[in-house]
């Protein structure tokens, strides 16, 4: 993972998801490049939403906003020891993407030149965008997602737990997250029985696919008990005393999850530790 990309949001999240990115730079050697991430609105509604005030006002105040969100980036990289990338210069290093469009959909064409993307988590009192390009992410850019906790992790991926359903999705993310787990003091394949999975190889299976790939990974089962898939994972997780869960996303029907919950909803609004994701 030797390239990471942050839209940088104006919401208060936005400081985990830059401590997360420069935590798993640090420990990769990576680049990472930021861009403002803008949700674009029509050009009809600007000018409801701005009564009162000129559009040009309104055009000038975006624009410095988009200025604040570069200097709280660079800032930040900065303050963590990360300098900005220069012809040969050695990793960790940052860039900034100046041009680029509005929409939430363009980080998820835009990642697609990623290793992986770093996001705040979506939250059950969140506005609509913020989850919507986490969504862009997952099902357009064909990379994982990483998604920040509320609360900065003080550690990433030294304790990974890898969440066995047997699904496609699962398998596909525990592929993106070999680099790391490769780089992990500690791995743990929890499985949730009575919770939701699908057909699929055991996760005594996986554990001897990752031993063949030298990574010593230890199987923990537990019980569903009274509570949602998503939320005995986590448990679980913060049991192990984990910093980084892998989780495959929306392994049953997107629409479905929306409206009536799903593992992957529950944990992409309520996860206290960071999550790497894929479809």
């Amino acid at each position: 993972m030797k390239t990471i990309l942050v839209p940088i949001q104006n919401i208060a999240l936005v400081t985990s998801a830059l401590e997360a990115a420069a935590r798993l730079a640090q420990r990769t050697g990576a680049y990472i490049e930021g861009f403002p991430l803008r949700f674009g609105i029509p050009q009809y509604l600007v000018a409801e939403l701005a009564t009162g005030i000129p559009l040009d006002s309104y055009h000038a105040k975006s624009q410095e906003e988009l200025a604040e969100m570069h200097r709280l980036f660079e800032a930040f990289m900065l303050k963590q020891d990360i300098p900005p990338a220069t012809a040969g210069s050695s990793r960790p290093c940052f860039g900034w993407l100046e041009t680029a469009p509005e929409g939430e959909d363009f980080v998820g064409s835009y990642g697609r030149a990623f290793d992986v993307i770093v996001m705040p988590r979506s939250d059950v009192d969140a506005a609509g965008p913020n989850r919507r390009a986490i969504e862009s992410v997952l099902f357009e850019s064909g990379r994982p997602v990483l998604l920040a906790p509320p609360d900065a992790p003080g550690s990433i991926a030294t304790n990974i737990v890898i969440h066995w359903n047997g699904s496609t999705e699962q398998a596909r993310v525990n592929a993106f997250a070999m680099p790391l787990l490769r780089l992990a003091e500690r791995v743990t394949v929890l499985t949730v029985i009575g919770g939701q999975e699908v057909p699929g190889p055991s996760a005594d299976q996986i554990v001897r696919q990752l031993l063949y790939n030298d990574i010593a990974a230890r199987l923990v089962s537990v019980e569903l008990e009274d509570r949602d898939t998503g939320e005995a994972v986590l448990d679980a997780a913060r049991a192990q005393g984990s910093d980084l869960l892998i989780k495959g996303a929306f392994t049953r029907n997107r629409l479905r999850q929306m409206i009536f919950g799903g593992a992957t909803s529950y944990i992409m609004e309520h996860a206290d530790l960071p999550v790497l994701m894929a479809h």
